[in-house]
């Protein structure tokens, strides 16, 4: 089309939500996706992308009829130029339910195949208002040495640290020093209340990545950031001690672990009231992290089970293998699920919790060519599951139940678990 319209001001009226936290709107013949808005709003909003074609993105930047669904934003550093973090925190928490399901089901009919109505359901803990929710934070450092949020879809740093998601606390005494230009901060509350605090050097950039502006340099300046990096204890133990039930954890501070407080023991919940695994049976734990699934999978097993996770981060499997080293049923493997996956045991049950970008088709297809009965499929992203959803029907699946939570309040995100069957 060879239009550009970036920083153009144009007034809009915004539609149906979009995956990724957009408004749907359209203008002189072209679709423009809208942050910070909410769906029925006139607004004025600012472009901020444009490289041709029938779409470009904007901010909202004034609201000219506000929805009811409007409230004073919870985080005073998002919003149009801002931090990246509370996307939605201008929603009310019931209309945050409501674009997320909408986005859910859209994304279930667009890329699924599947037409089906969906509640989001709130997770245990945290505030009404969206907030203190999470336990833990990266944060990024900018060349001052001062830890702060990056901004949306950028490496420039918002040096506040203000962002409402997780508790006060968490950020006493990190404004006072200066840190390493470049550098990341994990910060965790546990649940024995204790914060951890860890510097994570920069990543180490080949020339090619400082060098050059294209694809190679991007795709060299990934390999960085994904790279092993020099990491130094600065608060705690380095070790973040997790309950979920009766069972505790003791989790390397700069693994994964669920960020909402309620998300371990909900899903774990569904994921056992799902499986319903017989004595006896061998069920796969695909991405498994530290077992935290396993642990409530082997239960059911029993010890003439089998239960076999599977997980590419060497401190989530010695984390596992420590905390679940009474039950012998439960097997960790270290590599990539696509790489051991062929040298897995039958199933009767799997369980995956691939990252954000979903399963993808070699996997699911060696999910399905294992046989199965059912399969248990955590998703955090809405476009991937939905286009999981599809593969697997594609091998004669159903999805058979489905429940979202609300596992990122103030923001867009939406945590998918599907139970398939066939």
């Amino acid at each position: 089309m060879g239009t550009d319209w970036s920083g153009r001001r144009i007034e809009l009226m915004l539609g149906n939500p979009a995956h990724g936290g957009f408004c749907v709107a359209r203008h002189d013949g072209r679709v423009v996706f809208v942050r910070h808005g909410l769906p029925g709003e006139r607004v004025f909003a600012l472009v901020t992308e444009d490289r041709g074609g029938s779409y470009c993105f904007a901010d909202t930047v004034e609201v000219l009829q506000p929805s009811e669904d409007r409230v004073d934003p919870a985080c005073p550093i998002s919003g149009p130029g801002g931090a990246g973090c509370c996307d939605l925190s201008h929603a009310s928490m019931p209309a945050q339910r409501r674009i997320g399901a909408a986005v859910v089901a859209e994304q279930l009919r667009r890329l699924g195949g599947v037409e089906r109505d969906v509640v989001v359901e709130d997770l245990p803990g945290g505030a009404p208002n969206g907030t203190k929710w999470r336990t833990r934070v990266r944060l990024a450092v900018d060349v001052a040495g001062n830890p702060g949020y990056r901004r949306y879809r950028s490496n420039d740093v918002v040096p506040e640290l203000a962002c409402p998601q997780i508790e006060v606390r968490a950020y006493l005494g990190l404004a006072d020093r200066v840190w390493q230009p470049g550098s990341e901060l994990q910060v965790v509350l546990d649940d024995a209340g204790a914060r951890h605090v860890v510097e994570i050097a920069p990543p180490s950039v080949s020339r090619t990545g400082h060098r050059s502006a294209g694809r190679r340099g991007a795709s060299a300046r990934r390999a960085a950031a994904n790279a092993p990096r020099a990491e130094k204890v600065i608060e705690g133990s380095g070790r973040t001690l997790e309950r979920v039930g009766s069972r505790e954890w003791y989790v390397t501070t700069t693994g994964f672990w669920q960020a909402h407080r309620g998300a371990p023991e909900t899903y774990s919940a569904v994921v056992a009231q799902w499986a319903d695994a017989a004595p006896g049976s061998t069920v796969w734990d695909l991405y498994g992290g530290a077992g935290v699934f396993a642990a409530a999978l082997a239960e059911q097993v029993g010890p003439s089970g089998r239960v076999e996770v599977v997980e590419s981060a060497r401190s989530a499997v010695d984390d596992g293998m420590e905390a679940l080293a009474d039950l012998p049923q439960v097997h960790f493997r270290h590599g990539r699920v696509e790489l051991l996956i062929g040298d897995l045991p039958a199933p009767q049950i799997v369980v995956l919790d691939p990252p954000r970008a979903g399963a993808g088709k070699d996997v699911v297809a060696a999910i399905a060519a294992a046989g199965p009965r059912r399969v248990i499929h955590v998703g955090c992203d809405p476009a991937a599951f939905g286009r999981d959803v599809g593969l697997y029907r594609g091998h004669g699946y159903q999805l058979a139940d489905l429940r979202t939570f609300a596992a990122f309040p103030s923001t867009h995100h939406v945590e998918c678990l599907g139970l398939f069957t066939r």
